[in-house]
């Protein structure tokens, strides 16, 4: 509370007089006496600042309140640019201290995002003329919080934000309703106001960032893919889109939000979502990889997943999410509720991908491992049938269905078996072997324990249960490998035996392609005589065109080499193919397409796999983000030092790329191991710098 008055007027008097008799009723009042010039000074402090704007009329003369409302406004919009930076490190600083109103186990109805006062920083941006909000959402939120913590006051019987999980019962009956449709009632309006803070503060962004001298000032459209553009950083519809007709295109939108770190314009996810034909049952492989890209996509998942689930989209999608939405865990330890918990698992899972050979059902388990919560039933048994289900329903096969189903069903293994059992007994081991059944669930079952303790709590993921969990996976692999369970990257032998085009034949230097279209894409064959960097300047030519692969394969029959390549493009034009080609392998052969960026960034990770590798070659495996460079990159780097690929299985799996080398010395047979060593860093240097092929 501030008395303000005219400068040089004497208000002693008459302050004690009004300040008194409150302390001696026991009221709490933060009380201060003020000019009008000092009331245009205090506004130099943000918190003051904000506070003012929100400034009311109690007693005393009306006009008086009016000029100090216009002053400190008007000063507010001058100095907008230059004070929000600093109001969104304050506003941020405090989300992260006290956590989100949404979904903290421990909710703060004030200072938690979504809270009240993210409420009052909406309306300080609104003053700025800047931007706006939907003014009615957020005042409807705003006024539930306060009744709430009118409600939670009388319930504790004293002052107080923060709602302990032993009161929800009173103040549902404070409320009048049960104590779950409480906890929802305040979730949800946390997470809409958070949801319109975030979108909010991204428009911001857009409005504080320099305008390039002489650009246009209309709204710009960069499409960027098949329907989906972006302007003032937000993911829209392009101009040619066209979502009666496609089924993909809200997850089209959503994967390049997420993975550009953008966005999803509310108002394309919810016209998509509405608009959009169902997605095909099962589902599709671009439905799938659109799916897998977007949960692997890191920090830029939640946004664009909290948009599709606030605007209808998420439900379309994977409808068994209701039952965990905004579900409180039972435990303590748990610092988010049970869906922000799953989304945050997914989001630590993303900078571990490298480590597993299917990033696809890592992230797919990561999503699914507690979808069983809120049932009678442990959850782990629940969640098994219940990610079978969902897995089936997105197209895996039956082995992948399996492996998520397994994933889900021994989410604890690892962890409770480390830290609760005798990993020296071999029955322990044994114990944990029955259950993994092979390498690969291993791999994955071990990223999967790391990420889901990370979204747990900071102290979840102690070095101690590191080890712990470290030291028998590595025990259960030794165990599995004398079992056999070693997964083998593709075998080199079984090649199709083609019949060499009589064109080729007849003349060495000619280079035969054939494109073949289907409804999803086109099948490109190459052939030639066999030559060092062949492979390379034909991932090279692919990707000068920006051409998409999905998968490949390369081997040699006789004199000749032979690759075949999946792409996601249609109409390719043999002629310019060949064209491009031949002008590569004359010396126009640098790889001048980027690296893709996005929210996360990893190491490529290029190893030897000894136990697949044998006289004749060497296997090499490199996983990398999925960009149209990677092949290219490597069969450039193999080429530079004269090793020669004897066979290539490209694969895209959901946003990595899984690709395996059979690599050969000139003269045939496999390089020793130095050479490989050597092939490794090579490959690694150049995936991380593509300039580095130019030196």
């Amino acid at each position: 509370m501030v008395l303000v008055h005219e400068d040089a007027v004497d208000v002693a008097s008459m302050a004690a007089e009004l300040w008194y008799p409150l302390w001696d009723d026991g009221a709490r009042v933060d009380h201060s006496v003020r000019s009008l010039s000092e009331m245009a000074t205090a506004t130099g402090d943000l918190r003051t600042a904000l506070g003012l704007l929100d400034i009311r009329h109690l007693a005393g003369d009306p006009s008086l309140t009016l000029r100090v409302r216009a002053s400190v406004l008007a000063q507010w919009r001058r100095e907008a640019r230059s004070r929000l930076p600093e109001l969104r490190q304050l506003v941020a600083s405090r989300s992260a201290r006290v956590g989100e109103l949404a979904h903290s186990s421990v909710p703060d109805l004030k200072e938690a995002g979504g809270g009240l006062r993210d409420a009052t920083v909406l309306k300080a941006l609104v003053a700025t003329w800047l931007v706006d909000v939907p003014h009615t959402e957020v005042e409807r939120c705003r006024r539930r919080l306060l009744d709430v913590r009118d409600a939670l006051h009388r319930a504790a019987g004293r002052p107080g934000d923060r709602i302990a999980p032993e009161i929800w019962s009173d103040l549902a009956g404070e409320l009048g309703v049960e104590a779950d449709e409480a906890q929802r009632l305040v979730r949800e309006s946390g997470r809409r106001v958070t949801h319109i803070s975030r979108l909010t503060w991204s428009r911001v962004d857009a409005a504080l960032r320099p305008r390039a001298p002489g650009s246009a000032r209309g709204p710009i459209l960069e499409k960027v893919a098949r329907g989906i553009a972006v302007s003032a950083g937000e993911v829209v519809l392009a101009r040619d889109a066209h979502p009666t007709r496609d089924p993909h295109l809200l997850l089209r939108a959503a994967a390049e939000a997420a993975e550009r770190g953008l966005v999803l314009a509310p108002a394309t996810a919810a016209r998509a979502a509405r608009e959009c034909p169902p997605l095909p049952e099962p589902w599709d492989g671009e439905a799938r990889d659109l799916f897998v890209r977007l949960l692997a996509a890191g920090p830029g998942l939640l946004p664009a997943w909290e948009t599709l689930d606030e605007t209808g989209g998420l439900l379309r999608v994977l409808p068994e999410w209701e039952r965990v939405r905004l579900l409180p865990h039972a435990s303590v330890v748990h610092r988010f509720t049970v869906d922000r918990h799953l989304v945050e698992t997914c989001m630590e899972l993303s900078t571990l991908l490298r480590r597993v050979s299917r990033p696809d059902l890592a992230v797919v388990a990561a999503l699914l491992h507690d979808i069983g919560k809120g049932g009678e039933h442990d959850h782990s048994v629940a969640g098994e049938k219940l990610a079978a289900l969902v897995a089936q329903r997105m197209g895996f096969d039956p082995r992948e269905v399996a492996h998520v189903a397994r994933l889900v069903r021994w989410h604890l293994l690892l962890v409770e078996t480390a830290t609760t059992r005798d990993l020296e007994d071999r029955g322990t081991i044994a114990f944990v072997a029955d259950r993994v059944l092979d390498v690969e669930t291993l791999d994955l079952l071990e990223v999967l324990t790391e990420a889901d303790a990370r979204a747990t709590a900071a102290k979840a993921w102690s070095p101690w249960r590191s080890r712990l969990v470290h030291d028998l996976v590595g025990r259960v692999r030794g165990e599995l490998s004398v079992r056999g369970g070693a997964p083998a990257p593709p075998a080199a032998a079984n090649s199709p035996e083609v019949t060499i085009p009589a064109a080729v034949r007849d003349d060495l230097s000619l280079v035969d392609i054939t494109v073949i279209d289907d409804e999803d894409g086109a099948q490109i064959t190459i052939c030639a005589v066999d030559r060092v960097g062949l492979l390379a300047a034909t991932a090279a030519m692919l990707a000068s065109f920006r051409v998409d692969v999905r998968s490949a394969r390369a081997w040699t029959q006789d004199k000749f080499a032979l690759s075949t390549w999946e792409v996601s493009e249609t109409g390719l034009d043999p002629a310019l193919l060949r064209q491009r080609l031949e002008a590569v392998l004359h010396g126009d052969g640098a790889l001048r397409e980027p690296r893709r960026t996005g929210t996360v960034s990893l190491e490529p990770a290029v190893l030897i796999r000894a136990e697949a590798s044998s006289r004749e070659a060497s296997v090499l495996e490199v996983r990398d983000d999925d960009w149209p460079g990677v092949v290219a990159c490597v069969c450039a780097a193999l080429a530079r030092l004269d090793l020669s690929v004897r066979s290539a299985h490209v694969a895209t799996v959901g946003p990595q790329a899984v690709d395996v080398f059979y690599i050969q010395e000139p003269g045939a047979g496999a390089p020793t191991d130095e050479r490989c060593a050597t092939a490794v860093h090579a490959v690694r240097r150049a995936l991380a710098d593509p300039d580095t092929l130019d030196a």
